[in-house]
C-alpha cells in the first residue's frame, strides 16, 4: 500500500497540533511515550492527550505538561542538560536508538530548525541556542510526529522522507512574546522557513501566531510539496487541537490515505501508468527545414520522449503545422527552450497526462548479414508472459541493407523470423 498523508492547516499549524493530529489516527499515546522515554527526559514532563471541542468539531489535544516549569526561564542557561544547541539535540536523538525512519527524519527537521533561526541571527547551525525549541515540549513535540507518521506506515521516497504534502499556509498577524522580547507575527524564523522551500502562504485575517516554528520546521523539512492535495483516495482523516480560540476551528487536519496512480497500476499487473508532459504550439509562419531540425535534436538529446506535428488550418485561411512533444514532467524546461529557440511561437500549451507502457527490453539476433536489436515488448508476468511486440530497430536494418546493398525491408524480416524462431518455445509453451 503507497500510504500518503496530506496536512490541512486553515488554522495553521503547531508542533502539539501535529501530535493531536496522530493520535486522533490512533497512534498509541503510550508508544510515544515509551519511545519518548528513550531520550532521556522522562523526568522532566508528562504527555497526555483529551478530546475537545473546537466550534463544534472534535479533536484531539496534547499536553506536554513539563514538570520543572522550565518554560518560565527559557533564557537562563543553567538547564543545559536538556540540550540546547543542535549537536546535543542530535546527540540525544542517535542515542535514544529509535525507529530509524523515525530518527532520520526528526534530525532533519531539528537541522531545519537550526539552519532557519541560524540564517535569522546570522550564526552557522551549530551554534543555534534554541530558546523555545530546545526546551522538552519542542522536542517531544518533533520526535513525537516523526515517530507518529512512522507509525502509521507512511511510505518514504527514494530520498527517504516521508510522502507528505502540505496545503498553504496562513500567515496570521500581531504580535508574540518571545525569549528576544516581542516579534511581530509571523516570527522571522517562520519566515526563513517559508523562505527556504518557496511555500504559498495567504492571510486569512486572523491577527495571532497560527504558524509556530516548530510546527512550519516539522512541515517544512518532511513535506515534499505544498498547495493542493495529491491525487489520493482518503483512508481516515486525524484532527489536532491546538490552543489558540479562533474565529475558526483551530484544528489542524491530517488526510492519510493512498496515492491515486500507485492504485491504477495495480489493476493492471505489469502495466507501469506514469505521468507524462504534453507540449503543443501551432506555427504558420516557419520554414519546414526548421521543423525538419527542431524534431531531430529533440528525439536526438533524449529531452523527448516522441515529437510529431500534424498539418492544420489556421486564421486567415493560413495553411500551418501542430507541433506535439511528449516528455517526462523534468524535462519540460529543456523541451520549451528547444521549441522557443528553434521556432517563432509566442506560446507553449503544457497538459500533463498519464500514459500506460508495456515492459520492454533490448534482445539482439544473429541474422546472415550482422547484428539486429529487436525490442521486445510483452503483457503479464512470470508463466502467463504473452508476447505484444517484437521490432526490429529501424537503424539496425538500415546500416546492414545499405552494407550489403539489399532492401531495408528484408533485412527487416529476416530479423523479425529468426528472433520468432528462437522465442517459438517460450510463446507454445
Amino acid at each position: 500500500m503507497n500510504k500518503i498523508a496530506y496536512l490541512q492547516c486553515p488554522s495553521g499549524i503547531s508542533g502539539d497540533m501535529c501530535l493531536g493530529a496522530l493520535v486522533s489516527l490512533g497512534v498509541p499515546l503510550e508508544y510515544l511515550t515509551e519511545k519518548l522515554n528513550c531520550l532521556g527526559i522522562e523526568h522532566e514532563y508528562k504527555l497526555r492527550a483529551e478530546s475537545v471541542q473546537r466550534h463544534g468539531q472534535t479533536a484531539i489535544k496534547v499536553h506536554v505538561d513539563l514538570h520543572h516549569h522550565h518554560h518560565h526561564d527559557h533564557h537562563e542557561e543553567h538547564h543545559h542538560h536538556h540540550g540546547r544547541h543542535l549537536p546535543e539535540i542530535e546527540g540525544m536523538i542517535l542515542r535514544a536508538k529509535l525507529p530509524l525512519r523515525a530518527e532520520a527524519w526528526s534530525l532533519a527537521v531539528f537541522r531545519q530548525l537550526a539552519v532557519a533561526e541560524g540564517a535569522v541571527h546570522g550564526i552557522p547551525p551549530e551554534k543555534v541556542h534554541f530558546h523555545e525549541v530546545g526546551a522538552v515540549d519542542a522536542i517531544v513535540d518533533i520526535v513525537g510526529t516523526c515517530l507518529g507518521l512512522d507509525w502509521l506506515g507512511i511510505a518514504s521516497t527514494p530520498q527517504g522522507l516521508p510522502r507528505l504534502y502540505c496545503s498553504a499556509f496562513p500567515t496570521g498577524g500581531g504580535t508574540v512574546k518571545a525569549a528576544h522580547g516581542v516579534m511581530a507575527v509571523p516570527v522571522p524564523a517562520v519566515l526563513k522557513l517559508w523562505e527556504i522551500r518557496g511555500c504559498p502562504v495567504y492571510s486569512n485575517g486572523i491577527d495571532k501566531e497560527l504558524v509556530t516554528p516548530t510546527g512550519c520546521a516539522i512541515a517544512t523539512a518532511l513535506g515534499l510539496e505544498f498547495g493542493s492535495p495529491p491525487p489520493m483516495s482518503i483512508k481516515q482523516i486525524g484532527q489536532g487541537a491546538g490552543s489558540l480560540n479562533l474565529s475558526i476551528p483551530n484544528v489542524l487536519q491530517l488526510w492519510l490515505g493512498v496515492a491515486a496512480e500507485i492504485q491504477e497500476s495495480s489493476q493492471t499487473s505489469n502495466l507501469g501508468v506514469e505521468t507524462i508532459s504534453v507540449l503543443e504550439t501551432q506555427i504558420d509562419d516557419l520554414n519546414p527545414q526548421a521543423i525538419g531540425y527542431l524534431l531531430e535534436t529533440l528525439l536526438s538529446t533524449g529531452a523527448a520522449l516522441d515529437a510529431f506535428t500534424q498539418p492544420i488550418g489556421m486564421k486567415k485561411s493560413r495553411s500551418g503545422i501542430l507541433l506535439t512533444v511528449i516528455c517526462h514532467p523534468e524535462n519540460i524546461q529543456q523541451c520549451q527552450t528547444m521549441i522557443f529557440r528553434e521556432t517563432t511561437t509566442l506560446g507553449i500549451r503544457h497538459s500533463t497526462q498519464q500514459r500506460t507502457i508495456l515492459e520492454r527490453e533490448m534482445q539482439t539476433v544473429e541474422t546472415p548479414y550482422g547484428v539486429v536489436s529487436v525490442k521486445v515488448a510483452w503483457i503479464g508476468t512470470g508463466g502467463d508472459k504473452i508476447i505484444t511486440n517484437a521490432q526490429p530497430e529501424y537503424e539496425d536494418c538500415a546500416v546492414l541493407a545499405r552494407q550489403h546493398n539489399i532492401s531495408w525491408r528484408e533485412i527487416q524480416r529476416l530479423a523479425q523470423n529468426i528472433w520468432y524462431l528462437e522465442n517459438s518455445e517460450s510463446e507454445i509453451n
